[in-house]
């Protein structure tokens, strides 16, 4: 039966950037919910300090949950070999990071999508970065999960396999067994395609998956697609909402997930309009859990 995690979508800034709010803060809101753990992001700024690593993965147990998942961001298209290989270095620490807190998932990126960039091109760098990944990944026992991901808060350029076509050929050129997919079905509507058509290509590549709504404010997703090639940050006319509430057919996706023998980590990315939001994601999660793995 799979188990839910929570992501603090609403308190990035106070966690990332300025300090505002500390992980024990997260962890103690965590709690509450009545969840199985918490996914971890590996730009907090207190997981700057090694110590603290395992402070954390404590702090989080003593609460009765577990660090099942890490997110990150690597950044394998840039042309520059020598930063592929930052890169790569990078994403080694948070392997290294996840197996520390006790956590079995870390995410991967493609990269971004420099308009430089040929699909071929893209393709063979983000492959190349992610194998030279994946011998550490196995020795230590993590599973690394590329996301269909929009964009990085703090990128240029939206990601590179953004498209159903790119992402599924990225997906298919790399066979192994600690890789797999982490799917986000919000995330494909910012490319203007269908969260289902994406799950029917990888449904049995996908290992973890971001339980989140996405609203559109105003106009339509082709006009976000127009305007946010190339603006730094998530579009303004995108909102994070309730799960079960938005643009997602989770009676499809929990369908599809089920048949293909499904049955892990749910993280949701939710809660931007407060606790009491990412409360009423859970519940929604948890009846629908029961219905789709209980029959």
């Amino acid at each position: 039966m799979p188990k839910i995690a929570a992501f603090p979508k609403a308190f990035m800034q106070a966690l990332c950037k300025d300090g505002s709010m500390k992980l024990s803060q997260w962890i103690e809101l965590g709690s509450g919910l009545g969840i199985d753990g918490l996914e971890w992001y590996a730009g907090f700024l207190e997981m700057e300090k090694e110590e603290n690593w395992r402070l954390f993965r404590k702090m989080v147990e003593d609460k009765g949950m577990v660090i099942p998942m890490m997110c990150c961001s690597p950044d394998f298209t840039h042309p520059d070999k020598a930063f592929r290989e930052k890169e790569i270095q990078k994403q080694r620490s948070w392997i290294e990071m996840t197996d520390e807190l006790g956590g079995k998932y870390c995410r991967v990126l493609s990269g971004q999508y420099r308009p430089e960039l040929s699909e071929e091109e893209g393709i063979k760098l983000a492959k190349d970065c992610i194998e030279a990944c994946l011998p550490y990944a196995k020795s230590l026992g993590i599973t690394l999960i590329i996301e269909n991901h929009y964009k990085d808060d703090f990128w240029e350029y939206p990601e590179f396999a953004q498209k159903r076509a790119v992402f599924t050929k990225l997906v298919n050129s790399i066979n192994h067994p600690n890789f797999g997919v982490n799917y986000d079905p919000s995330n494909a509507f910012l490319a203007g395609e269908d969260p289902l058509d994406l799950l029917y290509d990888v449904s049995e590549r996908v290992l973890t998956m971001h339980a989140s709504d996405r609203f559109l404010k105003y106009g339509t997703i082709e006009d976000l697609r127009k305007e946010e090639r190339g603006a730094t940050g998530y579009a303004e006319r995108l909102s994070h909402g309730e799960v079960g509430k938005g643009l997602n057919d989770y009676d499809a996706i929990f369908t599809e997930l089920k048949r293909v023998g499904f049955d892990n980590w749910i993280s949701i990315e939710d809660g931007v309009d407060g606790m009491d939001q990412l409360a009423r994601s859970v519940a929604f999660l948890k009846k629908k859990i029961a219905q789709y793995w209980h029959e």
